[in-house]
């Protein structure tokens, strides 16, 4: 059995909503890597390559959240 959702035009995600989404991309990734990361360990001690796919992983997240912030908001003073 085929479900088949149908969505008006005016239901979906506005141009805008979705340029906001792109921008805030590399974080939203940094971050589900970060996780996979934290759930590979979750069942056992990590490892040396555990522990530098961590750090690693957190570094991302940290840059990813940086440049975010330093884009500051459209339309705001600086």
């Amino acid at each position: 059995m085929t479900t088949v959702l149908k969505i008006a035009p005016n239901e979906g995600p506005t141009d805008a909503e979705l340029d906001a989404i792109d921008v805030e991309l590399p974080l939203i990734r940094a971050e589900i890597d970060y996780l996979d990361a934290q759930i590979t360990v979750l069942d056992r001690p990590p490892s040396e390559v555990d522990a530098r796919r961590l750090r690693r992983t957190r570094r991302r997240v940290l840059d990813a959240r940086r440049a975010l912030t330093n884009r500051g908001i459209p339309g705001e003073a600086a």
